[in-house]
């Protein structure tokens, strides 16, 4: 097959080459958005009259006869044929005569491509601002739930202090809170016109871009075209926010696998969302959530990958950017799947209340709350931490908790210290007096929960 560019050379591709150098196995996924562009590209080519309105709208109902045929299945992509653009371009002209070929006209693959990319892009980051909105409704209508219910906090995978399990879920709902902004920010850059930079230099034809973005509907048209066809920096944004979010992401998946263990206990996956063993009957793996975090590697690559295929080359488009699609197709689909997965595990796992209060029992959660109270009554930080030290080692000692303590056990210590003391060191006080702006008191989750839903 003759190549639509082939006028120079005098041998034909070699098989291995076409395949070697072929995208459309996996840039096929823009044709969508390449058919947007050239009807936007040919609507302004006939309003210039850099070529007829006849002309435009005969390649314009070609275009539209090529999405019907690929969207019922019709279409066959072919390797020779390079890529995406390439294929639509050759069924246009095989449906609509020559007239199809000034389709090209004022354009290069080089800002045709950077276009799509753009497209598709601009797409899929609402698309995915959606999914992170939408695990965050997940969150809070969990936090909602299970304001009763008191856990232990933990520093170092050590118990710390006790929180509401409310508070702990919404710490999560904060992260995706700012996943959400990085992929707002980002959109503003993913959303300039590059179109009409053509290979390089842009064209000696009288084109308007600026009616393109309108009819495109991008914010911005770009303003220098070396940089337009060369830049993939709003590529290697997207998938730069979309690794902090699978950080967030698998960070929630590596706690509730470790809830889920025995060894915790704090939560029962749905059967619907866990795997068993191929030789071990009692088994039930949380392999939703494992997969959640292995994935996370597999972002952190597509980000190292794009990275490195940019970091040295000369202006402005390269081959070597071909390579920028996987990337980020590849990092769209992760993190879709990831965020649709976890919204809808959540709702159907079970928090046991029991085991996560029985949990904040030992371990001396409220020791801060001794030192707090001596600060109350008059005494310097340092010299209260010290003084709960003191009591917490005596009980370890004598294998107590604080609640076992006497009164005349505790004054030895200070004699600062009252019979109000017990009001202070119980799992509930605790929680209730941290009652300080993002805290975890009842009283403050419950107003960030109101203010969240008041945003909405």
């Amino acid at each position: 097959m003759k190549k639509l560019w082939a006028g120079r050379f005098s041998e034909q591709t070699r098989s291995s080459v076409e395949r070697f150098t072929e995208s459309v196995s996996f840039d096929a996924r823009l044709w969508r958005h390449d058919i947007e562009g050239s009807i936007a590209h040919v609507k302004m080519l006939g309003k210039q009259k850099i070529i007829s309105v006849a002309d435009a709208e005969k390649i314009e109902k070609g275009l539209l006869e090529i999405k019907a045929e690929i969207l019922s299945g019709k279409f066959s992509f072919k390797e020779s044929l390079e890529d995406v653009h390439m294929n639509i371009e050759h069924a246009l002209i095989a449906k609509v005569g020559p007239v199809g070929g000034k389709v090209h006209t004022a354009r290069s693959r080089n800002d045709q491509v950077a276009l799509d990319l753009r497209l598709y892009l601009r797409d899929e980051i609402n698309e995915t601002i959606k999914l992170i909105k939408g695990f965050q409704k997940v969150l809070v209508r969990a936090a909602e739930k299970h304001l009763d219910i008191v856990m232990p906090g933990y520093t170092h995978l050590q118990r710390a202090q006790p929180v509401l399990l409310s508070h702990h879920l919404l710490a999560y709902y904060e992260m995706l809170g700012r996943d959400a902004a990085r992929f707002e920010d980002c959109l503003k850059r993913v959303n300039v016109l590059p179109l009409g930079s053509a290979a390089l230099a842009g064209t000696t034809l009288p084109i308007d871009r600026k009616y393109v973005a309108k009819l495109l509907k991008f914010s911005a048209v770009s303003e220098n075209s070396i940089d337009s066809v060369s830049d993939r920096d709003f590529a290697m944004e997207f998938i730069s926010s979309a690794s902090i979010l699978m950080a967030h992401l698998s960070r929630f998946s590596e706690e509730v696998i470790l809830w889920n263990s025995e060894e915790f206990g704090f939560i029962a996956l749905p059967d619907s969302f866990t795997t068993g063993s191929s030789i071990m009957p009692q088994k039930k793996n949380p392999d939703i959530l494992e997969l959640t975090r292995g994935k996370t590697g597999r972002v952190y690559g597509n980000l190292m990958s794009i990275l490195t295929v940019m970091k040295g080359l000369p202006l402005a488009y390269n081959r070597d950017m071909q390579e920028d699609k996987e990337p980020v197709f590849d990092t769209v689909d992760t993190v879709k799947a990831c965020l649709s997965v976890l919204s809808e595990m959540l709702p159907q796992s079970v928090f046991r209340k029991k085991k996560m209060e029985e949990a904040t029992v030992a371990g001396f959660l409220t020791a801060t709350d001794i030192a707090e109270y001596l600060v109350k009554k008059g005494m310097p930080f340092r010299e209260a931490h010290g003084v709960t030290g003191r009591i917490v080692k005596y009980c370890i000692d004598k294998d107590m908790t604080l609640t076992d303590l006497e009164m005349k056990e505790m004054q030895k210590f200070s004699e600062l210290i009252g019979r109000d003391i017990f009001d202070h060191i119980t799992v509930k006080a605790s929680v209730e007096k941290r009652a300080s702006y993002g805290g975890t008191s009842a009283k403050t989750v419950l107003a960030r929960i109101r203010r969240i839903k008041g945003h909405k």
